[in-house]
């Protein structure tokens, strides 16, 4: 077993190898594991994706100038944690998140709308669980890009709010508008 210093946050990490295996996944002193994140942005906001699938007991905390997330998932149901110290302030009361059965996609509004930040963390040290997200990326100088999938995305999370589920029946699936000019099956 080796260990690790993280220099973004200063925590000790071990990584687990049997029989000279590479280690499948960092883990936090406290037995908390990192989670793969990506992000993009805009001026005026980040575009932040958790990638922990069947994600329970979520927990998304947001301060002036971080995002706090932990939760338990995956195949093997372990538990996750991870900070991101942002590089600039953001409205925590006006960013949002859902729970997705593959991830938690988070929006965080900046503080003040303007240049891109150069970097998404306070600190300049790359660390190896944070990526690009090339899906959602644009430059900042982008100008003949099409806006509808951003304006789809907010609408997503404009209308999930911060869903959390209900765990309740959703109705009855029986009378599905898009089942009706269906020909029976022989």
């Amino acid at each position: 077993m080796t260990s690790v210093v993280d220099r973004q946050c200063g925590a000790k990490f071990r990584t687990e190898c049997q029989s000279g295996e590479k280690p499948r996944a960092a883990i936090m002193a406290n037995d908390k594991h990192l989670p793969p994140v990506v992000w993009a942005q805009r001026n005026d906001k980040l575009y932040i994706t958790i990638n922990v699938e069947d994600c329970k007991g979520a927990s998304v905390k947001f301060d002036n100038n971080s995002l706090q997330f932990s939760g338990k998932g995956g195949k093997e149901n372990l538990d996750y944690e991870v900070k991101l110290d942002f590089y600039g302030e953001i409205d925590g009361e006006k960013s949002k998140f859902a729970i997705l059965p593959r991830h938690v996609p988070v929006v965080v509004v900046k503080k003040e709308g303007g240049p891109y930040w150069p970097r998404l963390l306070k600190e300049t040290t790359k660390v190896h669980w944070l990526k690009t997200d090339f899906d959602k990326w644009r430059d900042e100088d982008d100008s003949d890009v099409d806006d509808s999938k951003d304006a789809a995305f907010e609408d997503m999370m404009n209308d999930m709010g911060s869903y959390k589920g209900t765990g309740e029946d959703l109705g009855n699936d029986d009378d599905d508008s898009d089942d009706e000019g269906l020909p029976d099956l022989e």
